[in-house]
């Protein structure tokens, strides 16, 4: 069983490409952090989709964590000057996201 929410994951990963990419520029450790926090709250969807009792629950409280910190690298590189800021439609899809996951945690 796939989540709706996955899509809208792969997609938000994909309009980050243009952050990850310029604060790279300024601090590669950030966007590498930035790269594996994204990615692992599609993988940790993805595999708490196809998981079962109370691991259910662990894979998507990981997805969570993992978006928070997805939407901390790019709050931090905008505190740090390497972007602007937060583009309007990311942090409507990131809100989506954490307001899905808390759903799924409860």
């Amino acid at each position: 069983m796939t989540l709706k929410i996955y899509s809208v994951i792969l997609e938000t990963i994909v309009m980050l490409r243009v952050e990850m990419e310029a604060i790279g520029r300024k601090d590669r450790d950030l966007e590498n952090q930035l790269r594996r926090a994204a990615a692992s709250i599609a993988l940790n969807v993805s595999e708490g989709s196809c998981s079962q009792g109370r691991n259910v629950r662990a894979r998507f409280h990981t997805a969570l964590g993992s978006a928070q910190e997805t939407l901390a690298c790019v709050e931090v590189a905008v505190a740090l000057g390497y972007i602007t800021a937060l583009r309007p439609e990311i942090a409507q899809r990131m809100g989506h996201i954490i307001g899905t996951l808390r759903k799924l945690v409860r």
